[in-house]
């Protein structure tokens, strides 16, 4: 029998479970820390593809974590996860998931498309279960504030999927910046331009008027979730194409930007940026189809920082380019001078009054000049694996690296790139504490989009 429920059913389910607990109309909750038996219960929301497989195996390495539910609306992920997890329960739908395990499961990974992290990392929150988010949070700016609140109030365990956060190169960089050793920052710059990701976005045609039959194994309802309802279209979807549709990815800066922009963000210790401007490619400006459905192959962001102690002057812009618009040749021949001969093409760039940090995303954090910098100290770090430090915290440990109250303000600056995007040209003054854009009633109206009936995300 095919399992089916609207969210008044799932939250009604869900009370009468005991998972939330309604007081003056404030969702209350008492997150359990350590399961009875002394391991973590763990659930994987999403189990397919590279990051959905990739999250649910570290998730099951670590020894005192259990995977005793496993979902995915595609059945033939569903299946490969099982075939490695043979105890863990089925679901398809995560709702039916929540509502039927309630005080079974301790914590949930929601490794999704960009549009469904925010109902499915509230409705975890809600019922008290500690979240490891995929990256970039939330596909609204309005969801990354609300979550990172929620999660806040509700005082349980949260991560954001940015790995190499724990990894000694980021950790490293961070120290580098809050001990001064490049002086005060004058500039940052931030770059994806991997060769070969702008394939990612380069999609076959316009979006189709008439579908195709939705194949056996995939329930296109539950995946199309909170966006507007679209038909069924092999290849340009599921499971690979979504990112560069605005119903459900956020574009590449919001797919790599929280990697790239992490150590900077800590580092700085940066709060909310001033304003947003972004440049994008003439052919994506000039198609109102492309620009009312998909998202450019490139793009350049600048966000005015609010200065601070570390840095030179009282504001500190940084800068984002990815696709086939690259970093300034000035930037590019800092790290050339330093030895590079190409720059690398997935880094941050940070430049200061007494050298630059160059860090090379997945790799070391590089102080230049190097003859410079040859006896300067770097911190003695021991790695870390970011998914265990989850659960080590879930069961009562230190801190998570990315918690979503550090990271959540980092993960709302870049979706309000996102925004800039979208109304290219247009530099947008951001009132961080009144969450408005002030200038723009276009932009203002892109901070939070219409969900699709029976699918709103509560607390939004």
């Amino acid at each position: 029998m095919k399992y089916s429920m609207d969210r008044r059913q799932f939250l009604a389910m869900s009370t009468a479970a005991g998972a939330l607990s309604v007081f003056s109309g404030c969702i209350t909750i008492g997150a359990r820390r350590v399961s009875p038996n002394g391991k973590l219960n763990h659930a994987c929301i999403g189990v397919g593809g590279m990051m959905g497989f990739g999250d649910f195996n570290q998730f099951k390495s670590h020894p005192k974590a259990q995977i005793v539910a496993i979902c995915d609306v595609d059945k033939n992920h569903l299946e490969k996860a099982a075939a490695v997890a043979p105890d863990a329960r089925k679901y398809t739908d995560w709702r039916e998931m929540l509502a039927k395990e309630g005080d079974k499961i301790d914590s949930i990974n929601a490794t999704v498309p960009d549009h469904m992290h925010a109902l499915i990392s509230m409705s975890a929150i809600h019922a008290g279960k500690h979240v490891y988010c995929q990256k970039p949070l939330c596909h609204d700016v309005a969801e990354c504030r609300a979550i990172a609140l929620a999660a806040k109030k509700a005082g349980v365990v949260t991560q954001l999927g940015t790995q190499h956060a724990s990894g000694i190169g980021d950790r490293t960089a961070v120290q580098f910046m809050r001990e001064g050793a490049i002086g005060k920052i004058k500039r940052v710059i931030l770059c994806s331009n991997r060769p070969g990701a702008i394939d990612a976005y380069r999609l076959v045609g316009p979006r189709p008027a008439v579908g195709e039959p939705v194949p056996a194994n995939l329930s296109w309802d539950l995946w199309i979730g909170t966006a507007p309802e679209r038909p069924f279209s092999p290849g340009i979807y599921h499971p690979v194409k979504w990112r560069a549709w605005q119903d459900f990815g956020t574009g590449w800066s919001g797919d790599i930007g929280c990697h790239v922009f992490d150590a900077v963000w800590k580092g700085l210790r940066l709060k909310a940026p001033i304003s947003v401007v972004a440049e994008v490619q003439d052919s994506w400006k000039e198609s109102a189809a492309r620009r009312g459905d998909t998202w450019p192959q490139s793009d350049h962001i600048t966000w005015m920082f609010p200065g601070n102690k570390n840095t030179e002057g009282r504001e500190l812009p940084v800068e984002w380019f990815d696709g086939l618009m690259y970093p300034p040749e000035d930037v590019q021949a800092i790290a050339k001078a330093g030895g590079f001969k190409e720059y690398p093409p997935e880094s941050a760039m940070v430049i200061g009054t007494e050298g630059a940090l160059l860090v090379p995303h997945t790799s070391g954090a590089i102080l230049l000049p190097k003859d410079k910098f040859k006896d300067y100290k770097k911190p003695d770090l021991k790695g870390r694996n970011h998914y265990h430090h989850f659960i080590d915290a879930c069961l009562g440990g230190e801190m998570t690296e990315s918690h979503f109250m550090q990271t959540g303000p980092m993960a709302e600056a870049i979706i309000l790139g996102t925004v800039a995007i979208r109304v290219p040209g247009t530099v947008l003054q951001w009132d961080a504490a009144g969450m408005k854009i002030t200038n723009s009633a276009d932009a203002q109206k892109l901070l939070k989009r219409t969900y699709r009936k029976g699918w709103e995300v509560k607390g939004v």
